[in-house]
Parts: C-alpha cells; structure tokens; sequence
C-alpha cells in the first residue's frame, strides 16, 4: 500500500530553536514517509474470503505467477475486483510485465467502479501524482480518495487530509477538515493519520490543543515505526509535554529514528552529546551524529563549531563511530 509524499502545511511546523535551555530536543514535523508497494500487502478480498493464489504468489515475489492467476480468475469471473486491482498494481510497479501506469490505471479504474476500496485509492494515487500515459487531474484524484474514503480507506482518508491543508496554487487551507481526515485515518489503522492528527492536537490545528491527546497518538505512530511519529514523541517525551516526563526513554526513542536516518533525531542527538544531557558529554559522537544529519540536509552552525576541535583521540573514535554505523 503506497502512501503519497505529500508534505504537510508549513502551519504544522513546530516553531522553536535547534534545543531548549534545558538541552531539551525541538523539531520540524515532517510529512510521513512514503512507503513502497512492491512488497506491501494488499487489503483481503472484500468478499472476505482469504488471500488466493494470486494474491499468495504476490506476496511471496512471484509477479509473472501472480500476474497469470489474476488474469484466470478474471476469466472465471469478469467482474472479480480484486483481481483487477492486483494486476494494476503489477502493471504500475512493473513487477512482472513492463511498468505501466496506463495500463495499471485502466484496471484500477475498473475495478474502482466494481466498489473495489484499494483501486480507486491507487488511482486517485496515479492521478493525483500524474504518471506516464497519466494526466494530472487534482480533482479527479480527490474524488477517487473520496470513493474510498466512504469505505474507511486509511490511505485515502489520509490524503485527503493532506489534500485539506494543501495552500499552493491560492487555496485556503482547511484545519478543521484536515484533523478529521486524519482522525478517521487513524481510526480505520493509519498510523500515519494517528501522527498527523496527533501533531494538530499537539499545535492546536483544527481542533483544540490537547498536549496529552496528543502524546496518546504520538505514542501509537511512535510504537508503530514512524519515524517522524518517533521523534515528535520523543520530544513529548523529553520535555514531560502531554505524558510524565522520561528523558531516558526520549533518548532511546531518538536513538530508534537516528538510526533509520531521520536527520532530526541525528541533530539532536548531536546536541544531548554536545551538552552531556542525560548521555555523556561525547564530542565524536556529536561530531558522527551531526555529519550525518547534515548529509540529510539538516545543516547547525552551533554544532560545527562545538565539534571543530577534535582532539586526535576523538577525530579517531569520530572516524570509527562513522564507519561503524554506515558499515564500512
């Protein structure tokens, strides 16, 4: 299941310095990330009955098998919705024939107008991004989010969340209708929704500021490995914001997201090790963690100059640390 890269509003950035005066880590809330299709499973068949062959040989990475068995069910039964919407996702990935999205969008479209939830998702995807063969049609993607939507599509409901906040091209972004989305996101199993709206209950967007609802869903993208889910908790965390106050388990938490190589959580580390906040003071380690930060893009004058002197003992642990951690 593929979630669009779509950012949210800039409204939703978290204002504040690089560290609070307690060391305390801040961040900038980025979108959730998206996810590749290729390996991800697809939805049970709404019929209820359980994954069939094609769907058993999809998971397992035989596309051509897969591709053929969908194809003979479709041929056993025309209007098999299912089946359609696994051929389109074959065809969009290029899994088994050559990739093509038009191809993938004539079958999601088919299946979508059999009521297939996951098709119209996927086109509305398709539509919304613009693909090869495609035509970018933001209105025509939103109605296919919407056709899912009516059934509890967590994907769907999420972006048109994101599609509520968008402010380009002159539109006026819709807080109260984004934080619904998002909420029935989350209630339908989208952690990326239970991060979205837990950053709008945090800020105050949409709905009023609830601190400790806030960490509730936080906590819930947190445990369910989103990244930016974890960093936000983590802060939460640290600075007893809307749940009791644990900087150890804040720090464990960034330590889980640095390591999947969210630049925030890097950058903050860098600075808990610069100020010796609940970890060690640690130059290398700061200087690791802050090079690799900025190679994500996140640039902190503060901790250039906090980590130019290495002594040679540190420039040596530096050099080991990195090469550790990238596994050279």
């Amino acid at each position: 299941m593929r979630l669009l890269a779509l950012a949210l509003a800039t409204s939703l950035t978290v204002a504040g310095a690089a560290t609070a005066q307690t060391g305390a880590p801040n961040a900038t809330a980025p979108a959730p990330s998206s996810l590749p299709s290729l390996t991800s499973p697809l939805p049970p068949r709404a019929d209820g009955k359980p994954p069939d062959f094609a769907f058993g040989a999809y998971q397992r990475g035989n596309f051509l098998f897969a591709l053929r068995e969908a194809e003979r069910r479709l041929d056993q039964n025309p209007r098999d919705a299912a089946a359609m919407t696994l051929i389109g996702v074959i065809y969009r990935d290029g899994a088994a024939e050559g990739k093509n999205d038009l191809e993938a969008s004539r079958w999601f479209r088919l299946a979508s107008n059999l009521g297939d939830p996951q098709a119209a998702y996927e086109l509305g995807a398709l539509l919304l991004e613009g693909a090869n063969g495609v035509p970018k049609d933001r209105d025509a993607a939103k109605a296919q989010f919407e056709r899912a939507a009516a059934q509890n599509q967590a994907t769907a409901l999420y972006n048109l969340g994101v599609m509520a906040l968008d402010a380009s091209d002159g539109r006026k972004p819709d807080f109260a209708a984004g934080a619904q989305f998002f909420l029935r996101s989350a209630n339908a199993g989208g952690d990326d929704g239970a991060y979205s709206y837990g950053v709008m209950l945090r800020e105050g967007k949409g709905v009023p500021q609830n601190l400790a609802e806030a960490a509730r869903w936080l906590k819930r993208a947190s445990d369910a490995g989103v990244i930016a889910g974890q960093v936000e908790y983590a802060i939460m965390l640290f600075n007893g914001e809307g749940a009791p106050k644990d900087e150890t388990q804040a720090v464990a938490i960034l330590r889980v997201a640095a390591a999947k190589g969210n630049p925030i959580a890097q950058n903050r580390l860098a600075h808990l090790y610069v100020d010796g906040v609940v970890v060690g003071r640690d130059l290398a380690r700061a200087a690791a963690w802050n090079a690799f930060a900025k190679a994500g893009g996140l640039q902190d004058q503060g901790l250039d100059v906090a980590t130019a002197n290495l002594t040679p003992d540190e420039r040596s642990r530096f050099t080991r640390i990195v090469r550790g951690t990238i596994g050279n």
